[in-house]
């Protein structure tokens, strides 16, 4: 069978929704171009929202908190009204519906799936009010463009983004012989980007990069940064500062780059994105992300062919993925991540996550409401609000970080104090449910006898009932693994 298939590469089957009869043609098919986004909202661009960010940063930095340094009381008053006003509070909860409005509602939700593998891979971390007013725009507007173009175009994009070089400090990298470094001489380079480009983002640890690699790759990176005015302080476009610029040859993994400006970041990135073991890391953890937490050689191997024989295209990358994926669907299982774990909830069950566009309507007057801050209060409370990773190597795809008694019984809560009400507010009945799981678990059977055992005890019938009605969150092994 292939149900768990459904799951293991999108989000399950809703009930309204047929089995493919041919499941593997059916996810191959997805990942030829980007799907526009479903939701009729507000969908602010990332223009917009730096915007927002600046009005939010300057009020705060230069006016409200000149204004009252005296008065504590009046400061955290006006705080707050310029929070509203902005949309301080706001534009994450609005991310969050979109975001799960899309996996829901699309039509490709094996695209989404691999969306929000790209966007934790080229992960922003938790700090500067990103998550408020910029991750979610950087990862519609940067990652999803790039997934249907090579590795190193989605690489070249991510890395020039205004997000990810204010996440990583790049305007604040100086060249050591720089015009910049001469008229302010405690300017210095900042290794952040550097780092986490090699690190994270292509090559990994397993390149063998030194210390020197580092330093040298972040001259490189010297004089990308963004514009500073006035009023919008550090949300300026991107642009190549000449001034801040190491002048110089440089050497990065044993590569010579001559000094060319703005022109040494592309020919580097060329060479990391294309670079072996930058491939194999890459593939590893795509097949780590969809087939099991510890891939074969003989899993990655073909993803790795396919990488080199279409020059890193992306959209043949996934696909090889998937046949993969299909491939061991039944020799091996995927502990799903919270996130993806609610999405599935939601389109099994045809749940009303996220509120419908209209109630998400915000005056910027007051607080968000009650309902609109739910799906994010949810996230944060299964421990994983998706744009709030802590470090800059995002969420991580191993079991053994979600199987904490903690992270279980989160889930637990959601599964026996939200979920019974959102089923029974669709007025399904027993047998309706049970098709619902049916439908999207090869293991079904198991299920069933698993939830005859636990009925056969009257002490648990309370509990048995939950499970038998939603017997996809009991956290039985196998059962939440697709």
């Amino acid at each position: 069978m292939a149900l768990n298939f459904y799951r293991r590469v999108a989000f399950g089957l809703s009930p309204n929704e047929t089995e493919p009869s041919d499941p593997l043609d059916w996810a191959l098919d997805q990942l030829n171009s980007v799907p526009d986004f479903l939701w009729p909202g507000s969908i602010p661009t990332e223009k917009e929202m730096r915007k927002k960010y600046g009005e939010w940063v300057y009020g705060d930095r230069e006016v409200i908190r000149k204004k009252y340094k005296n008065d504590i009381n009046a400061y955290e008053k006006a705080k707050e009204e310029l929070r509203i006003k902005t949309g301080e509070r706001f534009f994450e909860l609005n991310e969050h519906a979109i975001r799960h409005y899309q996996t829901k509602n699309s039509q490709q939700p094996v695209f989404e799936r691999f969306w929000l593998f790209w966007g934790n891979h080229f992960a922003i971390s938790e700090k500067d009010f990103l998550a408020e007013f910029s991750t979610g725009p950087y990862q519609r507007e940067i990652i999803r463009p790039n997934m249907v173009k090579t590795f190193e175009d989605m690489v070249q994009s991510v890395t020039t983004s205004w997000c990810m070089i204010h996440h990583l400090d790049n305007s604040q990298s100086v060249g050591p012989n720089s015009k910049s470094k001469q008229w302010n001489p405690r300017d210095t380079i900042n290794e952040n980007h550097a780092r986490e480009l090699l690190e994270l983002h292509t090559v990994s640890p397993s390149a063998g990069y030194t210390q020197e690699d580092v330093i040298q790759l972040a001259y490189i990176m010297t004089g990308w940064s963004q514009k500073y005015t006035k009023k919008g302080l550090e949300t300026g476009d991107v642009w190549f500062d000449q001034d801040r610029h190491q002048t110089g040859e440089k050497k990065v993994l044993g590569v010579k780059y001559k000094n060319d400006a703005k022109r040494e970041l592309p020919r580097v990135i060329h060479d990391l994105a294309t670079h072996p073991v930058c491939i194999k890391f890459v593939s590893t953890k795509l097949c780590r992300h969809f087939i099991t937490d510890d891939p074969t050689e003989e899993m990655v191997r073909p993803v790795i062919d396919v990488w080199n024989k279409y020059d890193g295209n992306l959209i043949e990358i996934q696909k090889e993925v998937v046949r993969q994926a299909y491939k061991y669907r039944d020799l091996t299982y995927k502990f799903q991540v919270p996130e993806v774990w609610l999405m599935q909830l939601s389109k099994i069950f045809d749940l009303n996550i996220p509120l419908i566009p209209s109630r998400m309507n915000y005056d910027f007057k007051t607080k968000p409401s009650h309902s609109q801050r739910r799906l994010s209060w949810w996230l944060h409370e299964i421990g994983h609000s998706p744009y709030r990773p802590k470090q800059p190597n995002g969420w991580s795809d191993f079991e053994v970080d979600w199987v904490s008694p903690e992270l279980l019984l989160r889930r637990l809560w959601f599964s026996s104090n939200i979920l019974p009400k959102m089923i029974k507010s669709k007025n399904y009945n027993h047998d309706f449910t049970l098709e619902c799981l049916k439908k999207n678990f090869d293991d079904y059977e198991r299920m069933s006898l698993l939830i005859k055992n636990f009925n056969s005890d009257t002490k648990l019938k309370e509990e048995s009932d939950m499970i038998s009605k939603y017997g996809i969150i009991c956290n039985l092994p196998g059962v939440l693994k697709a």
